[in-house]
């Protein structure tokens, strides 16, 4: 069976509600409005790259490729 990997955006609002900051402190360190965090953790607007870029930072995040599972040889 083939795990679907979370889209972007799900992954960045499962870290902001679960970071260690409040929505205020993220919005002082990053210049990000508390209401378009708001919006964009309950799904109702995206961000800009510069937002996130400007999130990232701010969470210490880091994208990676997803570890695809290898192929078995002989298969």
């Amino acid at each position: 069976m083939k795990t679907k990997t979370p889209r972007l955006s799900d992954q960045l609002r499962r870290l902001i509600e679960e970071s260690p900051l409040s929505r205020y402190e993220i919005s002082k360190r990053t210049g990000i409005a508390q209401s378009t965090l708001c919006k964009l953790v309950h799904g109702e607007r995206g961000i800009s790259t510069e937002s996130w870029d400007k999130l990232g930072e701010c969470l210490g995040l880091e994208l990676r490729p997803a570890q695809k599972p290898r192929a078995k040889k002989g298969r």
